[in-house]
């Protein structure tokens, strides 16, 4: 007997082979639709994201929706975004939310019945709420910034002689954000490494760009440590200003021109979470609970420390969309 859910999902046609043969009736199940949510698409880490959730999407043979809330201040945007999700019939939503408590005691308000699987961004949930979300796909940000204190506490430890550095690690109200910085500050305890300033403002180039102006004048800057967004920006300014030997860049995640800088050895080291990777499982948890298949329902990527000596061509592939991709809103099946 068909399930509530099955019967919803069926077809019915029949097919006629000829005037005197008898009707016959088969059932054929429409492609199941994918509603996937991000805080923005503004840097390639979303961009890459999405680029493994399409292909995915397109391998299973399932409908996907995208919506991006255009930034991490807009929370108001993406509930609405749910909204629009329901009326589209959704399966399942997909959802990298803006803020960790954003639907802490409210997910069913907005996601309804639809069972939620978490991509990229925690999601702090109550204990009704947490009867929605069925999967989880991601890394603890904590590391992301460890790894990266560690790389440069290894190249300054106690006693090698102080160095400046600033950070700039992105919005203030950033889910990711404030994890980073924890691991960082813990992995540079006992060394001599000074932070001497942190700028915030949202990933978006101009803003960034500003920031790194500013910190490249401060008198005896060693390191500017941040957002990908940053570094990028960064390597030009440091270029313009002729200080691009004077001043190391490090990145606290991985994008294509963090990645670039790396080839030409102009970023010393980024950590990579592979974000094509984790775009990839979420469709893949989602597809398996509708399916009622086992699956995993918490993954995380290895994380994997680069430098310019250490790119494996299988961990890019995991981590960042091909440079033609462009952003994808629909796949149908």
């Amino acid at each position: 007997m068909l399930s509530a859910f099955s019967a919803k999902r069926l077809l019915i046609s029949a097919i006629v082979i000829n005037a005197f043969s008898p009707i016959y009736a088969y059932a054929e199940q429409a492609p199941y639709r994918l509603c996937a949510l991000y805080p923005h698409l503004k840097d390639s880490y979303w961009l890459s994201v999405n680029y493994g959730m399409v292909d995915e999407a397109k391998n299973l043979g399932v409908n996907l929706q995208v919506f991006e809330a255009g930034g991490y201040p807009n929370q108001f945007k993406q509930k609405e975004q749910l909204g629009k999700c329901l009326s589209w019939n959704a399966d399942a939503i997909i959802l990298g939310t803006v803020a960790p408590d954003l639907y802490m005691n409210s997910l069913r308000q907005y996601a309804g019945v639809t069972p939620v699987f978490a991509s990229v961004n925690q999601m702090i949930l109550g204990s009704q709420s947490q009867k929605l979300l069925k999967g989880e796909v991601g890394v603890d940000w904590y590391w992301m910034g460890f790894y990266t204190g560690q790389y440069l506490k290894n190249k300054h430890p106690k006693g090698s002689g102080e160095i400046k550095i600033v950070l700039l690690p992105g919005p203030n109200s950033s889910g990711g954000t404030k994890p980073v910085i924890r691991g960082f500050l813990s992995a540079i305890e006992d060394s001599d490494i000074q932070i001497v300033e942190t700028y915030w403002a949202d990933n978006d180039k101009e803003l960034q760009r500003n920031l790194v102006q500013k910190a490249i004048e401060i008198e005896d800057i060693s390191y500017l440590v941040g957002s990908a967004v940053a570094i990028e920006a960064a390597i030009s300014e440091l270029r313009n200003a002729g200080k691009t030997e004077n001043i190391g860049l490090v990145s606290t995640y991985l994008s294509h021109g963090v990645y670039r800088g790396l080839l030409r050895n102009r970023v010393e080291f980024a950590p990579t979470d592979k974000m094509v990777k984790q775009g990839r499982l979420s469709v893949r948890q989602a597809v398996s609970y509708l399916k009622g298949q086992s699956y995993e329902t918490i993954e995380a990527p290895i994380i994997e420390a680069l430098t310019p000596k250490n790119l494996k061509p299988k961990v890019i592939a995991e981590s960042l969309s091909p440079s033609e991709y462009r952003p994808t809103f629909y796949v149908t099946n």
